[in-house]
């Protein structure tokens, strides 16, 4: 004990911090499980929102200790995909068509990019669909 004092007291940190045992949370199984339920009722919010959920359920959480539980436990926020756009109206409207010969279905397509000194370049590609020509 005098030895540990002393080594304490030499580096200038309190021997206290040497006793100090950490106590296990009983409670953390529960919560886990809880947070766990929560995902499966709202999958789209992320860890602030359970943790306000939870203060209002009466539990003494802050948003730290649920975002370090939610990294344990692999949780994320789905990605919300994006609506891929129709082409035309459903009544008859532009429908894409399939090159059947040469010069038939002609694509065009901008190509934006940066030379080494920052200058900006564009491109703008053109190419037959049916022989690949550009």
């Amino acid at each position: 004990m005098e030895s540990q004092r002393r080594a304490c007291s030499t580096l200038g940190q309190p021997s206290s911090s040497q006793r100090y045992q950490a106590s296990p949370k009983e409670d953390k199984q529960r919560l886990v499980a809880r947070i766990l339920e929560l995902v499966g009722e709202f999958p789209r919010y992320g860890y602030r929102m359970f943790t306000r959920l939870l203060r209002k359920e009466g539990w003494k959480v802050n948003f730290k200790r649920i975002y370090r539980l939610w990294k344990r436990e692999g949780l994320k926020v789905p990605v919300k995909k994006a609506k891929k756009r129709q082409i035309g109206n459903p009544d008859g409207g532009i429908t894409r068509s399939k090159a059947e010969h040469p010069n038939h279905v002609w694509s065009i397509d901008f190509i934006f990019d940066r030379t080494e000194n920052g200058r900006p370049l564009k491109a703008l590609s053109v190419i037959d669909e049916f022989t690949r020509e550009s």
